[in-house]
């Protein structure tokens, strides 16, 4: 995570090509919830603006990639029209978010990387647990993989790099972390991130509509609990739309 110094935020917008058929609208340089919200102000603008030839946009940490139909309009044109809504003042408010209580089974099968997270930052793996109960995690974005959270706010005690060596199975529901990230993994994938815990919570579930439980902009503390409540829990999001708790934040 960028220390507050090493934000940068553009006082104008870097649009930059990607590829023929898209645009990227740069609007600063790190990790910064301020710098994030904007990005997510500017996705609702163009949202709201319905802007002809788009055909959809990817929100990130500091970016918002915005693809076009080449057919329906044109760089350059699509350019100046993103550069005013990111320029403009007002606009759509801000989204409310909520904060989501995920229960966690830390360790042992649940979280094979535990002890070894433990070992490397010089703390005990309880207290490794504790300080990810203890975090508010902020919901930076969404992707990678379906519903995969990037979640900032690890404490800087945890930082630590990747795995030398990735796996090439993370269970779906995994908590990890990597650098000075947390992370929520919906689905099984490959991972180079160290695997904590893992929820029984669906983050991504075609029966819903939407299928992602999380947004960007929403808040996640972890709760621990322990393997048979974890079986439980997760047999019944198996059989119906488990929903963890949640709180709505002014």
């Amino acid at each position: 995570m960028s220390a507050a110094s090493d934000i940068l935020r553009y006082p104008e917008p870097k649009i930059l090509p990607a590829g023929d058929q898209a645009l990227v609208v740069e609007l600063g340089d790190g990790v910064d919830p301020a710098l994030n919200d904007r990005v997510h102000r500017l996705d609702r603008l163009v949202a709201e603006a319905a802007l002809p030839g788009v055909v959809e946009t990817v929100p990130t940490y500091r970016s918002l990639l915005v693809a076009f139909d080449p057919l329906a309009t044109d760089a350059d044109r699509l350019a100046a029209s993103l550069r005013r809504l990111a320029s403009a003042g007002g606009g759509p408010g801000e989204r409310r978010g909520r904060r989501w209580i995920l229960p966690v089974c830390f360790g042992g099968a649940h979280g094979e990387d535990l002890e070894e997270v433990a070992r490397r930052t010089g703390l005990t793996a309880q207290r490794v647990i504790e300080l990810h109960c203890a975090a508010d995690y902020r919901v930076y974005m969404l992707g990678f993989s379906p519903g995969f959270s990037y979640l900032g706010g690890l404490p800087e005690a945890l930082h630590l790099p990747r795995r030398e060596n990735p796996r090439m199975r993370t269970p779906a529901g995994s908590i990890m972390q990597g650098g000075a990230q947390a992370a929520l993994s919906p689905v099984e994938m490959p991972s180079g991130w160290h695997l904590l815990g893992r929820t029984p919570i669906k983050g991504f579930d075609v029966r819903r509509d939407p299928p992602f439980l999380l947004a960007p902009g929403d808040r996640v503390r972890l709760t621990p609990i322990d393997a048979a409540t974890y079986d439980r829990l997760a047999a019944e999001a198996d059989r119906s739309d488990l929903m963890p708790d949640v709180e709505e934040m002014a």
